[in-house]
């Protein structure tokens, strides 16, 4: 194992737990939200204004990094952290995801895959190796294996190619790795497949990773689908590593993987819907555009601590989101991270008084009197 990390489980209420993640740059308390900064930056949202919010670890996108403005550059800042200076911890994705979502022309091969940037169309290639060398240019604490992550649904023939494949490159990505600094991961695939799910984590434990990530979920399946996508894939890992359900940020499924296990989590979803409006709130999804809040001179959210609830009102915002004001959205972003980081501090503190099965009970029972359950908060 890296020396320079450690994960120390400190509490248990069933499958669910808490934790403390010893990383170069501090300790972070699991289970956790991880806003996402996919161009060094969490949009619309300053390092401060993380810090107030009390994030621990964010993200950065290593594809978009490596296109621009280039890893060679973030590592010539220092890395990451003092590129965009921020001195908590940070993670970052191997670039997988969105060479298979976003690139066009793109061909798998065992070396790697040939695709064209979304930016220019210019020829790009992508392979373990430049991933990792990427990542380890980069400079985040926990850096993940180049993987391919199929949609949904998969055939059968294609997902078993498609998990071998993954498993190669995972070696490969692991032999590559150089920096001691940095904690890798694995990732599991295995689209729906039970047998493929438990197969790929199995393969990568023998390999032997820093943690491990859950992958090929929240790509157009329904809820009870993932939910047992989890299911086969913690089954086959060690109960003593940490466990990371990749782009998954809506509070049903937050709850329901932290019932099964799972110690970190992270999404776009809460800043993306907050630059088209919209609030997760107590009381559900809230769209700040609608008419009937011009003249709502309360708090976007009664029972929120954020800095955009303790000074403004649904009246203003709903006025700078109708004008399309950037500080609109600044607010909402920071609403939303701070409505999902709050939630991870309750369910923390849940987990450590023995009552997290009630509480997630009573998280379920507000979704559906709210009419949230279709829409996860």
């Amino acid at each position: 194992m890296n020396p320079n990390f450690k994960f120390e489980i400190t509490h248990t209420d069933g499958k669910a737990r808490t934790g403390i993640l010893h990383t170069p740059h501090g300790d972070v308390e699991t289970p956790i939200f991880m806003p996402v900064g996919t161009q060094a930056t969490v949009k619309f949202v300053s390092p401060e204004e993380l810090y107030d919010m009390n994030a621990g670890i964010i993200l950065a996108n290593t594809y978009h990094l490596w296109l621009r403005p280039g890893t060679d550059i973030v590592k010539e800042a220092g890395g990451v952290h003092e590129f965009m200076q921020y001195n908590r911890p940070m993670l970052t994705d191997s670039g997988g995801f969105q060479v298979f979502s976003f690139a066009d022309n793109r061909k798998i091969t065992e070396e790697g895959v040939h695709f064209r940037s979304h930016i220019d169309g210019s020829a790009c290639f992508m392979s373990p190796e430049i991933s990792i060398q990427a990542q380890n240019d980069i400079g985040a604490d926990f850096i993940m294996s180049f993987d391919e992550c199929p949609g949904f649904p998969s055939t059968r023939e294609y997902m078993e190619q498609s998990v071998e494949r993954t498993l190669r490159w995972a070696k490969r990505g692991k032999d590559a790795h150089k920096n001691p600094k940095q904690a890798l991961f694995g990732i599991v695939q295995g689209g729906e497949y039970e047998d493929l799910r438990r197969h790929s984590a199995r393969e990568l434990v023998k390999i032997g990773f820093d943690g491990y990530s859950i992958g090929g979920t929240s790509v157009g399946e329904d809820k009870e689908t993932m939910y047992r996508m989890m299911d086969y894939s913690v089954a086959e890992l060690p109960e003593e590593s940490v466990k990371y359900l990749m782009g998954v940020g809506s509070k049903d499924a937050i709850l329901e993987g932290v019932y099964r296990g799972i110690d970190m989590f992270d999404c776009v979803l809460p800043t993306r819907i907050a630059r088209h409006g919209t609030l997760m709130t107590s009381r559900g999804r809230i769209n700040i555009k609608n008419a009937k809040y011009a003249r709502d001179f309360s708090p976007l959210d009664p029972e929120c601590d954020c800095y955009a609830c303790k000074h403004y009102t649904k009246a203003y915002v709903h006025h700078l989101i109708k004008e399309n004001e950037g500080f609109g959205m600044r607010l909402l972003s920071i609403h939303n991270l701070r409505f999902l980081i709050h939630l991870m501090e309750d369910i923390r503190k849940a987990i450590k008084e023995d009552r997290f099965a009630e509480f997630k009970a009573e998280e379920f029972r507000k979704m559906k009197e709210y009419n949230m359950d279709q829409r996860g908060f």
